[in-house]
């Protein structure tokens, strides 16, 4: 499905097939890649954080060669199944990760749509604490 608007250029309109024909299949197959948009351009990838004032997420189309891809990808994995989903793939991954800064991009997030995928919010993780309550029991002496 072509989305986007339409125009009589039909390089833009290809880019837009191929974007979505390339990447329908890895955003199938792997949970954890999400696809957003910034500035009339697409990025896939794993978004890192996401707040009210910034979105960072790690650029798929940024790495080079097909080995850094794939340790992308197995890494990634790694943290999706076993993490807890609320702590990023940095800080679950700590020195495992560090290759991948170089893919690492930041937007402002009024500008950015999150079409598909998980996002991780340090913000939602302090917010979704819970209050512990103390219940004491007293017993009645008779």
């Amino acid at each position: 499905m072509i989305r986007g608007t339409f125009s009589l250029d039909p390089y833009k309109v290809f880019i837009v097939y191929s974007m979505e024909d390339s990447y329908k299949t890895l955003l199938d197959q792997y949970p954890f890649i999400s696809y957003i948009t910034y500035g009339g351009n697409d990025y896939i990838g794993i978004i890192q954080n996401s707040d009210e004032i910034i979105t960072t997420i790690y650029d798929y189309a940024a790495l080079r060669t097909l080995a850094q891809k794939t340790a992308f990808l197995e890494l990634a994995d790694q943290w999706w199944w076993e993490s807890n989903r609320l702590v990023p793939i940095n800080v679950f991954l700590k020195q495992d990760w560090v290759e991948f800064r170089v893919c690492l991009k930041t937007f402002n997030s009024k500008d950015v749509e999150i079409k598909h995928g998980p996002y991780i919010s340090l913000k939602e993780i302090s917010n979704k604490r819970s209050k512990r309550r103390s219940i004491t029991l007293i017993r009645k002496v008779s």
